[in-house]
């Protein structure tokens, strides 16, 4: 993402590094406009740059956050020279509450949510000539991209609980409960949805190019029903994922990789993308699980996101013998939501109720990877392990495997290569926080 102006986004990177509480404060940024500037009276001319500070910082500290679940999962192994914790206590599953796998991740995904915070106060308190409908279309999408957010905390806490009020820093929210957080960011995600929907034709800021076709009122509401149904997938209300996936951008018929995505670039103050590593390194790498090869169906195009080795590579009894090639280049982009899950949910949705229906999507799911239509039991068991299959393979490193297993009652099935390894359901809640 080429980010021109940046209110927040230094402010956050360094916050990040130092703090871990939701108590982060702000400073000034290099352009000279403040947070209490912008909490106090957003502008016309500061809300780009107050937009374009969110979606930067919502890339901080991604690639832990998605490594410790793509560890969780058994999906593949980071082995870095620079800190042996990944192959230690993540694979361990003993976890530290005051180390880098804990803090960072939450600091980093609170620090976005008080980005909007702010920009979402000085909205409120806004003396400029903004019409109705911007300032609907404006609150949708922050309140969208906020819910994201806490989504991402939730999924990582788990039965830990997470802060849903923040807004005020010195006066934060209890912790709520993960059923109880998803309901409020489905509620979040509701109101959103209604700003949206009488947010007129245009948004009166530019997102970045990881919101192509997303960029008007219309067409992020259709990401925030996609990004619903997902958090009504979690809560097990699947009349409402179809009902939200109907006004979704779901295709049947359509490119899976349609979505929403955190971009990079090499310019200026942006960042490259940290979970790129080139082929057949050895201090820094990350190493699929071996059951993502051995479990892989006969000409399967989607085991062409590892690549095998020249070698073996081996840390602590760990050993891989294929890189994760997911990202092929540090400029790639990542996915926050794509039409590959969307069919998937849908299918998940439909498992009990419709099988047929669940049987149809499972097979654009697997034509589309070569591997031929689904002619198991169309049982709700049965489509339940499809499914999850299906999944895990579609959805590879994209931070779901972990948590797929977990809502399923199944993190037991998922492999520990040593003894003592284990699969924890949840993250410490940093030691700070106070709860």
């Amino acid at each position: 993402m080429k980010i021109k102006i940046k209110l927040f986004t230094l402010i956050f990177a360094i916050g990040v590094m130092t703090f871990t509480s939701c108590t982060l404060e702000g400073g000034e940024s290099l352009n000279g406009a403040s947070t209490t500037s912008i909490s106090d009276d957003l502008s016309r001319g500061e809300l780009p740059q107050a937009v374009s500070g969110v979606l930067s910082d919502m890339r901080l500290r991604l690639n832990t956050q998605i490594d410790v679940q793509s560890i969780f999962g058994r999906e593949y192994y980071y082995f870095t020279s620079s800190d042996p914790r990944f192959e230690g206590d993540v694979v361990t599953g003993n976890l530290d509450n005051n180390t880098f796998y804990t803090t960072t991740p939450w600091a980093s995904r609170y620090g976005a949510i008080k980005d909007i915070n702010l920009a979402l106060a000085g909205l409120e308190n806004t003396t400029s000539d903004f019409s109705a409908q911007e300032i609907a279309s404006i609150s949708g999408v922050l309140n969208t991209l906020k819910a994201h957010e806490l989504l991402s905390v939730a999924n990582n806490q788990y039965t830990n609980g997470i802060r849903i009020d923040v807004s005020d820093p010195d006066n934060l929210g209890a912790f709520v409960t993960y059923a109880e957080a998803l309901t409020e960011i489905n509620s979040l995600l509701t109101t959103a949805a209604g700003n949206l929907a009488s947010g007129g034709s245009a948004l009166p800021f530019n997102l970045s190019s990881g919101y192509d076709g997303f960029n008007t009122p219309a067409g992020f509401l259709e990401f925030n029903k996609a990004l619903n149904a997902r958090v009504e997938a979690y809560r097990g209300n699947y009349a409402n994922v179809l009902t939200l996936l109907g006004d979704s951008f779901m295709d049947m018929a359509g490119d899976l990789n349609t979505g929403v995505y955190h971009t990079y670039s090499l310019s200026g103050a942006d960042q490259a993308n940290p979970l790129f590593i080139t082929l057949n390194q050895e201090a820094n790498v990350r190493v699929a699980h071996s059951s993502f090869t051995d479990d892989a169906l006969a000409m399967d195009s989607r085991v062409d996101k590892v690549v095998m080795r020249d070698g073996p590579r081996e840390a602590s009894g760990l050993v891989g013998t294929h890189d994760v090639w997911i990202y092929q280049s540090n400029v790639d982009d990542v996915p926050m939501i794509r039409n590959e899950e969307l069919i998937l949910l849908y299918a998940e949705a439909n498992m009990v109720t419709s099988p047929a229906d669940a049987v149809m999507a499972i097979d654009v799911i697997r034509n589309a990877a070569g591997v031929g239509p689904y002619l198991g039991l169309q049982t709700p068991a049965a489509l339940e392990d499809e499914i999850l299959f299906q999944r895990r393979y579609s959805l590879f490193g994209e931070g779901h495997r972990w948590i797929d297993m977990r809502r399923f009652d199944r993190i037991s099935e998922l492999p520990n290569d040593r003894a003592g390894d284990s699969v924890p359901d949840a993250v410490p809640v940093p030691a700070n926080e106070n709860q």
